[in-house]
């Protein structure tokens, strides 16, 4: 797979809402919040999330803690809204390191939060500003209607 291809996100897209991440036990009340924006109400006991909302809070978590591993604090994760889709924003402030692919590393040794990224989500990207890295991917706001 190799690199990522770098490109920012739609610039059009409007922020709904920010998250910054010092730790991985923050991770938790990420996932929590992420849910909330993206539905409009908190995930139940034993409630079951929707294919949205749940694959943006995979890749979300994913990505979180890759920045918070590999990068550089605070680790912000924003969720954007353009068009019908969302687009989900990861950014650490280790502009040393260009964002790659963990495909060259032995199964378990972890690095597959781009891959999962790719997987999950219509589009991925990276850019970098003059303090941070990003890592993008957008979802599709409404899921697809059943063939």
């Amino acid at each position: 797979m190799g690199s990522l291809r770098t490109s920012p996100p739609p610039p059009h897209a409007t922020e709904l809402q920010r998250w910054e991440l010092g730790t991985g036990a923050e991770l938790r009340g990420l996932r929590a919040s992420l849910h909330e924006a993206l539905t409009g109400h908190a995930l139940g006991a034993g409630e079951q999330l929707d294919d949205i909302p749940e694959r943006v809070v995979l890749v979300a978590t994913e990505l979180a803690t890759n920045a918070l591993k590999h990068g550089l604090p605070p680790t912000t994760v924003r969720l954007l809204c353009a068009d019908d889709v969302f687009i989900l924003d990861v950014a650490d402030h280790d502009l040393s390191t260009v964002p790659e692919f963990g495909d060259t590393d032995p199964l378990g040794a972890g690095g597959r939060g781009l891959q999962l990224a790719h997987a999950f989500s219509l589009d991925v990207g990276w850019y970098a500003t003059p303090h941070a890295k990003h890592i993008w991917a957008s979802f599709p706001r409404e899921a697809e209607p059943a063939r």
